[in-house]
């Protein structure tokens, strides 16, 4: 097996399932500049392969991470300096295109900064028993610029939110549970398991019809509950016409799991 090397952002197929995983555990895996945009690279592969149709991240080690590497990635944030490219997706759905397709995180001890907004960001989170969450910045003199001032409120009510947001304490696993931040507990070293299962019968489902279901759902979160509505029914009748609603169909006739092929 190819030894990963460290400060990299890896790569891994499994059938309909793109594996992202975080490669820095000596450092805890703090982020530095070159794995920030590598990572904002490698969400942009995921959502342009047609194959590819539910994406995990992952870190390894004890930590998801502990953050920004703030030596390295400062002076880049200073200058103003974009981590996302033409035709690559922003991981925090922030600060550039989001993705159209389903992400779960896997995580697991510290997963701090840019780990919990990550995780904010996220489809659906899997959390080992051990994972602690934070954001820190404001022990840093800055404030989080990763989404979590515009969407923890919303996650976790305003007071849960302000709790920690202002002033930068720790929270466990139960309570980011309770948050609404993470939906489902392992045992430690059992999160990328759970979260593989969970990928997994997404990517068996139609396609199109998650990937409309996405869709709809964070127009709504993004821009109101009337913008979601009124996509519905344009939406609808084109997944109606599709060949995976009529396998659908026929698979329901047939008694069998349905084969889709996202067309």
């Amino acid at each position: 097996m190819t030894e990963i090397k460290e400060g990299t952002i890896s790569r891994e197929i499994r059938g309909h399932v793109f594996l992202i995983g975080v490669h820095r555990s000596s450092k805890m895996n703090a982020f530095t500049w070159d794995m920030l945009l590598d990572l904002s690279k490698a969400f942009g592969e995921y959502d342009q392969d047609a194959n590819l149709r539910c994406a995990v991240v992952f870190a390894a080690g004890n930590h998801f991470t502990a953050g920004l590497d703030l030596g390295d990635v400062a002076p880049h944030v200073a200058k103003g300096e974009p981590f996302i490219k033409e035709g690559e997706i922003d991981p925090f759905a922030i600060h550039g295109r989001m993705l159209s397709k389903p992400l779960i995180m896997a995580v697991q001890g510290r997963c701090y900064t840019l780990g919990t907004e990550m995780s904010l960001a996220a489809d659906i989170v899997v959390a080992a028993s051990d994972t602690r969450f934070a954001q820190l910045e404001v022990k840093r003199g800055i404030f989080p610029f990763g989404g979590a001032t515009v969407r923890m409120a919303k996650t976790a009510g305003w007071g849960n939110a302000m709790r920690y947001l202002l002033t930068g304490d720790e929270f466990n696993v139960e309570d980011a549970y309770r948050f609404g931040l993470v939906q489902e507990i392992t045992e430690p070293g059992k999160q990328l398991e759970q979260a593989l299962i969970i990928a997994e019968k997404i990517a068996a489902q139609a396609p199109l019809a998650v990937q409309a279901t996405l869709s709809l759902a964070k127009t709504a979160a993004y821009e109101g509950f009337h913008a979601g509505v009124r996509e519905i029914m344009p939406k609808l009748m084109k997944v109606m016409q599709s060949e995976d609603a009529a396998e659908g169909v026929m698979s329901m006739i047939e008694r069998r799991q349905a084969n889709f092929k996202g067309r």
